[in-house]
């Protein structure tokens, strides 16, 4: 188990929190006398343990107003397409969305930097500080702002793994000429290491992998894997690359969000420590059920790399996919400089 497992199965939360449909705690104030509010947030797939943070805002949210404010979630693109929600949120169709950077790259390109392979963030907490820091930066800012969005919080995904079918890769040469979902600088990452990587929303990936279209999968370990059934039709799954952690987030409409009265505005940032212990709880959770499940059916092969094979992995998946991200990017944004953050803030978050 990778040190990031280690330390978010260490770090459980109360369950009291919101997870699995359970009501979130209730709010320490309450805003009951403000005006009718419906918000629409636009979501893919159906709920899992990444969505317990919008379902915990969502149902903190409506109670501490005593319904006044309601944040509608809404599932499997039923109101935008994946790829399309910063657009969405653009038109105002929409007032909030979850929205991946790896996506739709070239829409906010700073943003990128927190999509690079193996970057040194070893659990959940540190992300956050990560995320916290990054978001503030001008850059970040300044590409949320050509598409008329603000950020709220980031959905924290744990590290990366693959799941696949047909022949396990027991080694980094095995990974040559395997067609894997990987999206932005684990992409470039697959690539380093002879695999043909191709980025698709997370809602294809099983119709893919089912048709032969790729041969494995990159997610979130390890709720993503059942979430989207993955588990069900794959023969292998990877235990400790810990690839990096794709940058997924939440926004709001800047206009809607500039709209609301003060006390909705309070409220959000109140229920938003609440929001992320619902995330981490809920990757627990999940953890606890399937890893046991999985060894239990002795189904899935789990392939465990030695630590040769992972310096291998990450002397051609790491430094080389950074320099060329920071030289691709470097005309366009800070890129040096958001790197340089990234490293700074982890290092420091790991010290205190």
């Amino acid at each position: 188990m990778t040190v990031f497992r280690a330390a978010l199965l260490g770090g459980v939360v109360a369950a009291s929190v919101g997870f699995a449909g359970q009501a979130p705690a209730e709010a320490a104030t309450k805003y009951c006398d403000g005006p009718k509010v419906t918000w629409k947030y636009s979501m893919w797939g159906k709920r899992r343990a990444v969505t317990e943070g919008a379902e915990y805002l969502s149902s903190a949210v409506k109670e501490a107003t005593c319904g006044k404010f309601d944040i509608k979630l809404y599932y499997g693109e039923q109101i935008s397409k994946a790829k399309e929600n910063l657009d969405g949120v653009k038109v105002g169709a929409i007032e909030a969305a979850f929205v991946c950077a790896s996506y739709h790259p070239g829409k906010v390109r700073a943003l990128g930097v927190l999509d690079l392979p193996f970057l040194p963030i070893e659990d959940l907490d540190v992300l956050r500080v990560v995320h916290d820091k990054l978001y503030q930066h001008p850059a970040f800012q300044k590409d949320l702002a050509k598409w008329g969005a603000v950020w709220y919080m980031s959905n924290l995904l744990p590290q990366y793994e693959y799941m696949g079918r047909g022949t396990p890769p027991k080694s980094v040469k095995d990974f040559k000429g395997k067609r894997l979902r990987a999206l932005g600088g684990m992409g470039d990452a697959a690539k380093a290491i002879g695999g043909v990587p191709t980025s698709m929303p997370a809602s294809e990936v099983y119709t893919a992998l089912q048709r032969g279209t790729i041969d494995a999968a990159g997610f979130p370990f390890s709720y993503t894997f059942a979430a989207f059934k993955l588990d069900e039709i794959s023969d292998w799954y990877t235990t400790n690359l810990s690839l990096g952690s794709a940058n997924c987030f939440t926004v709001f409409a800047k206009g809607k969000y500039d709209a609301l009265p003060k006390q909705y505005k309070d409220i959000l940032d109140e229920v938003k420590p609440g929001a992320y212990a619902a995330l981490k709880t809920s990757y627990d959770e999940k953890d606890k059920v399937l890893l046991p499940k999985w060894a239990k059916e002795g189904r899935l092969e789990a392939i465990t790399f030695s630590k040769a094979e992972l310096d291998e992995f990450r002397k051609l998946g790491g430094q080389p996919v950074w320099d060329a991200w920071i030289k691709e990017n470097e005309a366009s944004v800070p890129a040096k400089e958001l790197f340089d953050l990234v490293m700074k803030t982890a290092a420091e978050a790991k010290k205190k």
